[in-house]
């Protein structure tokens, strides 16, 4: 069956939810953003247990503590992918399991924005399971295979992603480690830390915003947090704008970023009112 074609009026005003990528290093306040949104419409997806600095946030709040738990998650969240079979993962079967687990599903509508903290921590919970499973162990010697293990490992991460990224009226916020390594070239590679290598690479192609949140010295010798948000940039962090509607720098407010890439008045730009580029990121 042939679905039918989307008239262009229809199409533009339907709501779309922004998928955004913010990485920064530990202690610039990247929970914090937490505290910029509409907290009646915003689940918080505690994954990293480090939520100290917005305990006094009154906002709604699940927190997976396996991977299982994190699918279980996704598929509630987003609803049935029609194009996998019955027995697997994210299927109908598999929403139809889960989905009161989550309370009563109309429930999850009233949710305009999930905010997850962090995809770091969803790469370890990834990694930890895989390197569990038959596929992480050699069938000839039953020694660990750690080239089986990254491999379900990455297959797993970006099939968890791309399915999150079907939530199209709804913003995801991932919040991410910014980690800075040095090569035996004394190249300085600024980078999304993350188990593996091959989900690190391909992150770009999933997400439509990549954002590097860092102290900027705007040339007064004073350090302000700022959100990088295109590439290149003068330190090569990861940034990547998509929708083209941003600048070089935005303030750190996640509430008005949000609304700066979602049409005024569609379902996923209720956050507070406000007062092109390629990625480097290798995981």
């Amino acid at each position: 069956m042939i679905n039918k074609i989307i008239a262009a009026a229809d199409r533009t005003a339907a709501p779309r939810g922004a998928k955004v990528l913010i990485v920064g290093p530990t202690g610039v306040g990247k929970t914090k953003l937490l505290r910029k949104l509409l907290l009646a419409s915003t689940l918080f997806v505690d994954i990293e247990a480090g939520d100290l600095s917005v305990q006094d946030v009154i906002v709604d709040t699940l927190r997976p503590r396996t991977w299982p738990e994190c699918r279980d998650l996704a598929v509630a969240l987003v609803g049935p992918n029609p194009n996998v079979p019955p027995e697997n993962v994210y299927s109908a079967a598999h929403y139809a399991a889960v989905k009161d687990q989550f309370g009563d599903p109309a429930r999850l509508s009233k949710y305009r924005t999930y905010f997850i903290d962090s995809i770091t921590a969803v790469g370890r919970l990834c990694f930890q399971w895989s390197s569990q499973q038959p596929e992480a162990f050699s069938e000839r010697s039953g020694k660990r295979d750690l080239r089986g293990a990254y491999g379900l490992h990455a297959r797993e991460a970006l099939a968890w992603l791309t399915h999150i990224q079907q939530a199209r009226d709804v913003n995801v916020v991932f919040l991410g480690v910014l980690e800075t390594v040095l090569d035996d070239f004394n190249h300085t590679e600024h980078r999304l830390q993350f188990e593996g290598t091959r989900t690190g690479r391909e992150l770009p192609a999933v997400i439509d915003e990549v954002i590097t949140y860092h102290w900027v010295d705007y040339g007064d010798g004073a350090l302000a947090r700022s959100f990088i948000c295109t590439s290149p940039n003068r330190w090569n962090y990861p940034a990547k704008d998509r929708s083209g509607r941003l600048e070089q720098f935005e303030p750190p407010d996640l509430g008005k970023l949000l609304n700066k890439l979602t049409k005024p008045g569609t379902a996923a730009s209720l956050q507070q009112p406000s007062s092109k580029s390629t990625s480097n990121m290798k995981g």
